[in-house]
């Protein structure tokens, strides 16, 4: 891999490993009346708790009586009226909590209605929702935007991007026919109230019939706009009889003092319990399973340190370039795009200490640790590119919205350290960029060489290319799979290095929902796991606004490197 190789001055700072760090985790088993005391599990994930304990127990009933026919009889006949009950129950085949719907509406909003984020993405994921029955029954979406148009014709314009999943095609355009009756359009400025106190009273009509109304609002809107859509929202549609939740999408400013005076703009209208800043990355299958991977595995958590790990790489890859929208992406370039946001974030939740519990104040609590125990970024620490054209490919700055002569970096290799006893010497190097060679995203954990090698000789003479290596593929085709040593089969002693292997799509046969499906369900249960806090935010952007002023400061030229390529050379050598 490009940033696997030649380490470099990164390679020569991390110190050699001392005397383990951290004692070997012990699980012990709690008794029924403990049982309340304990983390509570993932919430949209099926438990098989109940299923394992009910086969120990016919496991220990059966040693005990000797004949244990009628008792595990039984007990399968209580294993499948569960499974019934799942199947008819989203709560419970998704291991939801049970919401009293029966005296609650819910009104999801989403300004910017016309946009591509909302149409491409979010009126999907909320139908996804209502076909898999996770919604509740009295439920009505808003679209709200500047542009005048009809209730009629709001639905042709998302009629069209409405699917089905690929295993849940029954009754799809019967779904679809009465989810769009669901959907109203409300056109109204955003710097004006008087649009909202229309909306307002448009929704309070739809939920007249519940005496508690829940309203959502989803802010798909330019950054210029969020904190007067935001005020108006909140100050003149709010929910008088129920909670508000009002969803923020990225950017979150430019910098820490922007990013501040957007918090403190939120603040004037809306408490923090009612912010969601979403990040959608945290919404993929693969990173809410690193938790699950490192915590619930035996295996990974005592070689999760400085003392096992070489070092850990966060690649995100797009094989294509700005494609006309470079004008919106030159305002704020890799880093800010992806770099500050998804990858950190990622990097935050791999690299936490195991929380006290699944709450969502818990796990932001562990990651805001991570993130102040970090080091700033310097400008020695980042490699920056800009792809140019390739045969008939265009370069960055053939894009006509871009400015002529920008030096945004649609490329940036980085280098941070975490100072803690953890992972003290440890480099995390983050990868980004646009029209590379393909187009995927991954953390990649590079273990240390075996110490005192008895195949060394076997190995070849690169020994990188005999270490253990952890990969987490996020997208596309979702995997995990270990890289591991192994005697080729036959006489002889030869070696090879293969793969334990879970590839999702041969594992799993449903399709992977949306990451705007998960954490939307989210803000409608009121779980904030999977969303940013403002401290946790505070601390994300002072790690990166030094360096990000200075940069501009000082008109550091970008490497070019060409359309279609691994990225600029200087990579290689960070």
């Amino acid at each position: 891999m490009l940033l696997g190789k030649g380490l470099g001055h990164v390679a020569g700072r991390y110190t050699q490993p001392n005397a383990p760090l951290y004692p070997a985790i012990t699980l012990q088993k709690h008794s029924s009346a403990a049982k309340h005391s304990r983390p509570q599990p993932d919430r949209r994930r099926v438990s098989c708790q109940a299923v394992e304990q009910q086969g120990a127990t016919t496991s220990t009933l059966v040693q005990q009586n000797g004949n244990g026919n009628g008792i595990a009889a039984e007990l399968d006949e209580q294993q499948e009226a569960a499974r019934k009950l799942a199947a008819t129950d989203p709560c419970v085949g998704y291991n939801l909590p049970k919401s009293d719907w029966s005296v609650s509406s819910l009104s999801v909003v989403v300004l910017g209605a016309s946009g591509d984020l909302a149409k491409k993405k979010i009126f999907p994921a909320l139908f996804s929702l209502y076909y898999e029955g996770l919604l509740p029954e009295n439920f009505q979406i808003f679209g709200y935007a500047r542009s005048k148009m009809s209730d009629e014709e709001f639905r042709n314009m998302i009629e069209a991007t409405l699917t089905c999943r690929v295993n849940a095609r029954e009754r799809c355009a019967e779904a679809q026919e009465v989810f769009l009756k669901r959907c109203f359009y409300q056109s109204g400025p955003y710097d004006a109230p008087d649009g909202f106190k229309q909306l307002s009273t448009r929704l309070s009509e739809l939920e007249a019939i519940k005496p508690r109304a829940n309203r959502m609002f989803f802010l798909s809107i330019p950054p210029n706009v969020f904190l007067a859509a935001t005020g108006n929202a909140a100050d003149h549609a709010r929910s008088s009889t129920g909670w508000t939740h009002v969803i923020v999408e990225k950017p979150f400013g430019r910098d820490s003092e922007s990013s501040r005076e957007l918090g403190r703009g939120l603040a004037r209208h809306l408490r923090e319990e009612e912010i969601y800043r979403i990040d959608h990355y945290l919404g993929k299958e693969l990173i809410e399973n690193l938790t699950v991977l490192r915590f619930s595995n035996r295996v990974f958590e005592p070689l999760w340190s400085r003392q096992y790990i070489r070092n850990v790489q966060i690649i995100f890859s797009e094989n294509f370039g700005t494609e006309g929208r470079g004008g919106y992406f030159d305002q704020y370039g890799i880093i800010r795009d992806v770099i500050q946001n998804h990858l950190l974030q990622i990097v935050a939740l791999f690299a936490m200490e195991q929380p006290v519990s699944l709450d969502a104040e818990d796990i932001r609590n562990e990651k805001v640790k991570v993130l102040r125990s970090m080091k700033v970024v310097t400008p020695d620490d980042v490699v920056l590119g800009q792809y140019k054209a390739r045969g008939k490919l265009p370069g960055y700055l053939d894009d006509q919205t871009v400015p002529e002569g920008s030096l945004t970096p649609t490329f940036a290799a980085i280098a941070m350290f975490i100072d803690n006893p953890r992972w003290d010497g440890v480099p995390f190097l983050f990868k980004a960029g646009k029209a590379l060679h393909k187009r995927y995203a991954e953390i990649r954990v590079q273990f240390r060489p075996v110490p005192g090698n008895l195949y060394r000789e076997k190995q070849g003479a690169d020994p990188d290319a005999a270490c253990n290596e952890l990969v987490i593929r996020i997208q596309p085709k979702e995997a995990i799979y270990l890289k591991i040593n192994n005697k080729v089969p036959g006489l002889g002693l030869r070696l090879d290095q293969t793969r334990l292997d879970l590839q999702y799509q041969e594992q799993y046969t449903s399709e992977l929902p949306d990451a705007y499906e998960r954490l939307l369900l989210d803000v409608v249960n009121g779980d904030k796991r999977l969303f940013i806090r403002n401290d946790e935010l505070e601390a994300a952007w002072d790690l990166y606004t030094p360096v990000l002023h200075e940069l501009e400061r000082s008109q550091m030229a970008p490497e070019l490197y060409p359309y279609g390529s691994r990225g600029p050379l200087g990579a290689h050598y960070l």
